[in-house]
């Protein structure tokens, strides 16, 4: 009940509220008043309500009338000279005006200004003491004619009356209005060692600008005003406005009582001077202290944007230098790419030139071979001969279908993907072997010695594995040197790795050869027992499965071959990579 009632009169106690602190501000400016004079140095609630309507919105207008209304009627009702009648006219009209003046301002604040708290910008600021003298020449020119329409003053008093109301009200609004709105103003203010020490020799040094103000000294007396000023300017450019306009507002409200009891550097020979020194100065801190605040404030946003918008260009250098380097680096693989792709084109161009010559020697010599042969046992009619041809015939032609089973083989490793199964090195070894255990045409039998290491399961291509120990036992047990061969092979598997090694006691491959025999059709002998396919094809079967191939041969003594398989998941990745690399570019 008692919510919805607050919410059903919400803008009556606003009103209210606003009613009441203008009066209590009056009665803080009467109360400040110098003695035998009527004009007041200050009045405290024209920058009061300036900022209450900014805060509450302007609907609150009313409460500053009744404020006022009750202010004036109060202050004029002890006037033995003055009716009833003529005190409620003079009050209203000033009433009037007093609200005309905080609405105007309310208007210019948010229309022309535009903010509500016009102190964070310079130029704002300057905008806002314009609003403060324009306002305050508004209220106090209908309060003069209000005095001067009823008698009060002559029109040869008006132009004096309207200048130290206007005065008076300015400084109000210049000292009150930044205070409460900067009071209700949301404020960063990062409270450091620094910060609080700063403020302690502030407020001790405020203490002794009050004690020397006891020292009855003319000299000391006429110069605190001038000691003051650095003071202020020091809160105005190192704290927020709040802490500086507080130190703003107590100077002036001690400097006005001080002065109404004529005391203190503002004393003149009459009132009237000793108050318009005492204005000019309070005016004077004031718009100091606001201009400073705002070019301060205003600059320490600029700062902190300049801060943002560097830290953002780095972000944004770092980030375009990252593009950059990616577009570098994926243009260098793609070049990398291409210029492998070109190589292998190169390379591919000369094989497929080779292979043709190749096809048409190795592959014709044989069948012509044949051929002959055939036409000479039509011919023959001993039994022992046909045989014999027969028998050449035969190696003819497993010397063809060997040839074209190299062919396939290379096909097929050039062509299919890389398979991952279990390798079974002693099947694989000992199948190979019972293949070429009749391939010694001179009869002597093959010596084996097979060396398996390592307990870990190896996975890889299993008839690539096939392909490379076929070839490389094949030529072991063909290129003899005379004597029943001996063929050592050996596989130890040990972290992730593959190590295979083949030795046999055969002719040997001079030295000038060792760098070519892994080339397509290359043969290191004219004895034409081979195709000059065998350690080419292991090669690229080896390239392909990502190992390393080695050759160490000595003439008369024997062939070493190493190669190096490593364990199928890392193929894969590589040619994942491989394939990612090319998707990039």
């Amino acid at each position: 009940m008692s919510l919805n009632l607050l919410k059903r009169y919400h803008l009556d106690f606003k009103i209210v509220i606003v009613a009441a602190i203008y009066y209590l501000t009056a009665v803080l400016g009467y109360f400040l008043a110098f003695d035998n004079s009527s004009i007041l140095p200050v009045w405290p609630p024209s920058g009061v309500a300036f900022a209450l309507l900014v805060l509450m919105g302007r609907k609150c207008w009313p409460g500053i009338t009744i404020g006022a209304l009750i202010a004036n009627v109060m202050a004029f009702w002890n006037l033995p000279d003055l009716p009833a009648q003529t005190i409620i006219s003079i009050s209203s009209f000033i009433a009037i005006g007093n609200t005309l003046e905080a609405v105007l301002g309310y208007y210019l604040i948010n229309n022309w200004i535009k903010t509500p708290f016009p102190f964070n910008h310079t130029q704002n600021a300057f905008r806002f003491l314009f609003v403060a003298v324009l306002i305050a020449g508004l209220g106090s020119v209908v309060s003069a004619s209000s005095l001067l329409l009823n008698g009060v003053i002559g029109i040869e008093e008006f132009s004096i009356t309207w200048l130290s109301l206007g005065v008076g009200k300015t400084v109000a609004i210049l000292i009150f209005t930044p205070f409460i709105l900067s009071v209700f103003q949301k404020f960063k203010w990062k409270a450091s060692r620094e910060k609080w020490l700063e403020l302690v020799v502030a407020i001790i040094g405020g203490a002794g600008l009050y004690m020397l103000l006891q020292v009855p000294d003319m000299a000391i007396n006429r110069a605190l005003p001038f000691i003051v000023i650095p003071f202020l300017l020091w809160l105005a450019f190192r704290f927020p406005l709040t802490v500086s306009m507080t130190a703003v507002v107590v100077v002036s409200i001690l400097a006005i009582y001080f002065s109404s009891l004529q005391l203190g550097p503002f004393i003149l020979g009459d009132s009237y001077s000793s108050m318009l020194l005492l204005q000019i100065f309070v005016g004077v801190v004031s718009v100091i202290t606001i201009v400073l605040s705002a070019t301060v404030k205003e600059r320490a946003e600029a700062q902190e944007k300049l801060l943002k918008f560097n830290e953002n260009l780095e972000e944004m250098v770092k980030i375009r230098t990252k593009a950059l380097n990616s577009q570098i680096d994926t243009r260098r693989k793609a070049e990398e790419k291409l210029q492998n792709t070109n190589d292998e084109l190169v390379k591919r161009n000369v094989e497929l030139d080779n292979f043709v010559y190749s096809v048409s020697h190795d592959l014709r010599a044989p069948i012509a071979s044949m051929l002959g042969i055939v036409n000479l046992a039509k011919k023959e009619d001993d039994i022992v001969m046909k045989d014999m041809y027969f028998d050449m015939i035969n190696g003819s032609a497993e010397q063809l279908d060997n040839f074209i089973k190299e062919i396939l083989d290379q096909s097929q490793n050039a062509r299919s993907e890389v398979k991952n199964d279990v390798v079974d090195f002693n099947q694989i070894i000992e199948e190979t072997f019972d293949h070429f255990k009749y391939a010694s045409a001179d009869g002597k039998p093959v010596k084996k010695n097979i060396t398996i290491k390592g307990d870990r399961t190896f996975t890889s291509d299993p008839w690539r594995i096939k392909v490379i120990l076929n070839n490389l036992i094949s030529n072991a047990i063909r290129y003899r040197n005379g004597k029943s061969p001996v063929v050592d092979v050996t596989v130890k598997v040990e972290n992730e790795l593959a190590k295979i090694e083949v030795k046999d006691n055969g002719r040997g491959i001079p030295a000038e050869h060792l760098d070519k025999v892994c080339n397509m059709f290359y043969r290191a002998t004219d004895d034409g027992a081979g195709s000059g396919l065998g350690l080419y094809i292991v090669k690229e079967t080896v390239d392909k499965l990502g190992g390393e191939l080695k050759v160490n041969s000595e003439v008369g003594k024997g062939t070493t071959i190493n190669v190096s398989i490593p364990k199928c998941h890392f193929v894969k990745k590589i040619a994942k990579e491989e394939k990612e690399n090319v998707a990039l570019s």
